[in-house]
Order: C-alpha cells, then sequence, then structure tokens
C-alpha cells in the first residue's frame, strides 16, 4: 500500500510540474515592456567598439597604428570580414569618443577630425557597408561629450539628419555634460524620435539609466586629473564605484564637499530610472560604470547586475536590452579562466556583444573564445530573456538563462581566488524552477571545454569542477 501511493504521489507531483511547466511556456511567451518601436535590436547587438582598447588617442604622429582615424576603422573591417567574425554575428563597427572635429561645420552640423577622417564618415560608412558591416557613431546628450568635442546638445534633429545621410546604423549617445536630470531624459527622448524621423534604420545605444546615478561625469572627462573629480559613493545602486565627482575644476574644501554628497544623497531617492520608459526610446542601456581590463571590473559589473536585476531583467527582450558594456576579451587584463567567465556570463545576460580588442593582434585562443557559435546562440537566443543569479553559496555563484523549446542555459561562476579548482555539486531540480531538466534533459558543457555530459533525470545532481575566477557553462536541452 505505502509503495502504491509513493508511486501515485509522484505521478501527481510529476503532473503538477508539467502543468507548471506548460504554464511557463506560456508565461515566457508573454512579452515584457513594450520597445522602441524601430524593429532593431531583436536580438542583443553585436559588432567591435574602439572605447576600452584604444580611448582617446588623436595622436596619429607619435602612435598612427592605434590612433583614433579612418585607417584604423578601415583595417578592423577589413578583418571583421576576413576572418570569420561577420559570419558570427559582429555586424556593426562603432566608432565611440574623439572622432570629431573640434568645431562643428558653417551649417552647424557635426565633422569628422579632417586630418584622421580625411574621407569623412560617409566615405568610411560606405567603406564599412561593402564589407557586410554596419557603421556606428558616438555623440553626447549634452553640451560636449565626455572627451570635450561638441555635444549634440541643441542640435538633436541636425545630428540625427547628419547621421542619416552619411549612413549610419548605430548611435552610442553619451550623457556627458548636461545641466539637470529634466534635460538628460528629455535629450535622450528627443534624440531617439529624432533618429526615427530620419527614415532611416538607426540602433540606438543610449546611457540614460548610467547617468541617473548619484553622480555626473560631466564636470571632468575621460582624460580627468584632479583628484577631487573622483570619490567613492555607495548610494542608490548599492555598489560602490570611483567615479568623477559634481565639483568644479578646483578642489573642494572640506564643508563644500559634505554639503555636496548629502545634496546628492537627497537627489538619490528620485534618481531611480523608469526602465519601462528607457525601454520605449533605446534599443539597449547602460546601467553601470565603464568596464576597462581588470578582473576587479568584470566582477563589479557582475556584482551589480546581480544586485539589481529585480529591478532590470524584466526590462530586457527583443528590441531593449541592458548593456554592461564592452567584452574586453583578448586584452592584457583578464586570464583565460576570467575571459571565459566574461563570454559565458554576458551570454546568460543576453547582453550586447561589442568588443573592444585589437583584432589584428588577438590570439588564437581568444579569437575561438569570441566566435565560440554555440555560446553566441545562448546570447542571441529568440526567446529574449535575460537570465540572472539565481544563488550564491561558498563563493559559488549559479546563474541560470531560460531559452527557446524549454532549454536553459547555466552558468556556475567560481569567485575564489585563492587555491586551486573547486568542485560543487548541483540538484537539477532546483535549476529554472524545478522545470529545466523535466523529466529529463541533455546537458552539454560548452565552456570551457565542450563535450556532452549525458542524458540526467530530473531528481539527478550534477557535480562539477570549477577554476578559480572560471566558469562552468552548460546548456540543459529537454529530452522525452
Amino acid at each position: 500500500m505505502t509503495g502504491t501511493m509513493n508511486l501515485r504521489s509522484r505521478a501527481q507531483l510529476l503532473g503538477c510540474v508539467l502543468g507548471l511547466r506548460s504554464l511557463a511556456l506560456v508565461l515566457w511567451g508573454i512579452p515584457g515592456a513594450r520597445a522602441l518601436d524601430n524593429g532593431l535590436a531583436m536580438t542583443p547587438t553585436m559588432g567591435w567598439l574602439h572605447w576600452e582598447r584604444f580611448m582617446c588617442n588623436t595622436d596619429c604622429e607619435e602612435d598612427p597604428d592605434s590612433c583614433v582615424s579612418e585607417k584604423l576603422f578601415m583595417q578592423m573591417a577589413d578583418l571583421m570580414d576576413s576572418e570569420g567574425w561577420r559570419d558570427v554575428g559582429y555586424e556593426y563597427l562603432c566608432i565611440d569618443d574623439c572622432w570629431m572635429a573640434p568645431q562643428r561645420d558653417s551649417k552647424g552640423r557635426l565633422q569628422a577630425d579632417p586630418k584622421r577622417f580625411p574621407g569623412g564618415i560617409r566615405r568610411l560608412a560606405d567603406y564599412v557597408h561593402g564589407k557586410g558591416l554596419k557603421l556606428g557613431i558616438y555623440a553626447d546628450v549634452g553640451k560636449l561629450t565626455c572627451a570635450g568635442f561638441p555635444g549634440s546638445y541643441g542640435y538633436y534633429d541636425i545630428d540625427a539628419k547628419t547621421f542619416a545621410d552619411w549612413g549610419v546604423d548605430l548611435l552610442k549617445f553619451d550623457g556627458c555634460h548636461f545641466d539637470t536630470l529634466v534635460d538628460l531624459a528629455d535629450g535622450y527622448k528627443y534624440m531617439s524620435l529624432a533618429l526615427n524621423r530620419t527614415g532611416r534604420s538607426i540602433v540606438y545605444s543610449c546611457e540614460w539609466p548610467l547617468y541617473m546615478m548619484p553622480f555626473r561625469k560631466n564636470v571632468g572627462s575621460r582624460k580627468a586629473g584632479n583628484l577631487s573629480d573622483f570619490i567613492t559613493v555607495s548610494l542608490a545602486y548599492g555598489a560602490g564605484l570611483v567615479v568623477r565627482w559634481l565639483s568644479s575644476h578646483v578642489p573642494l574644501g572640506v564643508c563644500q564637499f559634505g554639503s555636496r554628497v548629502r545634496t546628492w544623497h537627497r537627489l538619490a531617492r528620485h534618481a531611480v530610472p523608469n526602465y519601462t520608459e528607457v525601454r520605449e526610446y533605446c534599443n539597449h542601456w547602460r546601467n553601470f560604470a565603464d568596464i576597462y581590463d581588470a578582473w576587479q571590473s568584470v566582477k563589479s559589473v557582475l556584482d551589480w547586475t546581480s544586485s539589481n536585476q529585480e529591478k532590470i531583467v524584466d526590462a530586457a527582450g527583443p528590441g531593449g536590452w541592458n548593456d554592461p558594456d564592452m567584452l574586453v576579451i583578448g586584452n592584457f587584463g583578464l586570464s583565460w579562466d576570467q575571459q571565459i567567465t566574461q563570454m559565458a556570463l554576458w551570454a546568460i545576460m543576453a547582453a550586447p556583444l561589442f568588443m573592444s580588442n585589437d583584432l589584428r593582434q588577438i590570439s588564437p585562443q581568444a579569437k575561438a573564445l569570441l566566435q565560440d557559435k554555440d555560446v553566441i546562440a545562448i546570447n542571441q537566443d529568440p526567446l529574449g530573456k535575460q537570465g540572472y543569479r539565481l544563488r550564491k553559496e561558498d563563493n559559488i555563484e549559479v546563474w541560470e538563462r531560460p531559452l527557446s523549446d524549454f532549454a536553459w542555459a547555466v552558468a556556475m561562476v567560481n569567485l575564489q581566488e585563492i587555491g586551486g579548482p573547486r568542485f560543487h555539486t548541483i540538484s537539477l531540480a532546483s535549476l529554472g524552477g524545478g522545470l529545466a531538466c523535466l523529466p529529463a534533459c541533455l546537458i552539454t558543457e560548452l565552456l570551457p571545454v565542450k563535450g556532452k555530459l549525458g542524458f540526467y533525470e530530473w531528481t539527478s545532481s550534477l557535480k562539477l569542477r570549477i577554476n578559480p575566477t572560471g566558469t562552468v557553462l552548460l546548456r540543459l536541452d529537454r529530452t522525452n
């Protein structure tokens, strides 16, 4: 009798869970917040962006191979075409800050630096399009860009038309040198509408939520020097950041400093991004400080994302994405395991994949990681649901992401930075709300080593070995 009751209970439980699974499919298919209606970025945008690797290097006499110039972008376009980057999805070649001439032309239009871009942006766009790629460009919502070049404030319509006339396909719109949060919001909204009015399909990449944080980058620049321009803040976003402070260019006295901190504490309560609104105007949006080529930076992005996932995850979906910033894989600051972690977690987070590296010098190993079609497939999954951190225990994080066809991606991250590899055992019934491996699934390891781990039942456990600061990325596919 007991055995019969146990079997009946198990059958009832299985039936209940299968019912929940069917409900989950319906819920997963329901779109989230309304997206910017331009038909673009239906999966996370992929491409190459110059900033982290090449920054604001404008000295082409001293450093002709690494300055921000027409030559650099044409060389990158050649490689994206010939080395398989475009074929796996890296489609956008994007210019960041420091491309402009110091002044607008006589008609009020932005213009490229004539020495570094002798053919202008129109010729560069034609060249990029001839390689089967698309061109992205940079501007700023404020009066100046972060590096001090002309901003778009007061010129939104002119700049949108200029970009469309040049054949630009993506605009990265930064947020330096604005006066008020109202100006910031209005500027981002206005430029979105101005781009749509041009009739050209232009992906709109915003930094609107980032600049609603309780600090502003407009007083300094990416070349800022004064120590008083930088403070550590830990306010509305729950993360400690070294940022440019809202000061003048002269050192603040202690009383002035304390007064401005108190002022920003008050403002921070009212400076929480409305992601429903942001998504209606932007195709993707930055939330957090610029990434740099170091594990601490990557880890800070992951910490911020997991700490704020209840606010941001549901905002993401086809047409609009949270942007944790560039992939720094193939540079100098990350170990191999840390590069694997960035690639795996950016796939889980449904993040835009913008590399910032030197494609002329990238190692075969880093190239293979960035071009891994199975990992890219997770990032580009058409269900369009952003993943999230499921739990953290003993310096091991488990992240998961629902995929189309009831599949799941799971990443296990070892955050411990001392000692050797660690083993971690996970119950498959704990994944995907109990649905990821119901009634059974085929588990494939994608990173760090690709291979099928086999078929597992819902009640099974899986034990994996994870290197320090490394990640094991899995794909779970349902079996009947």
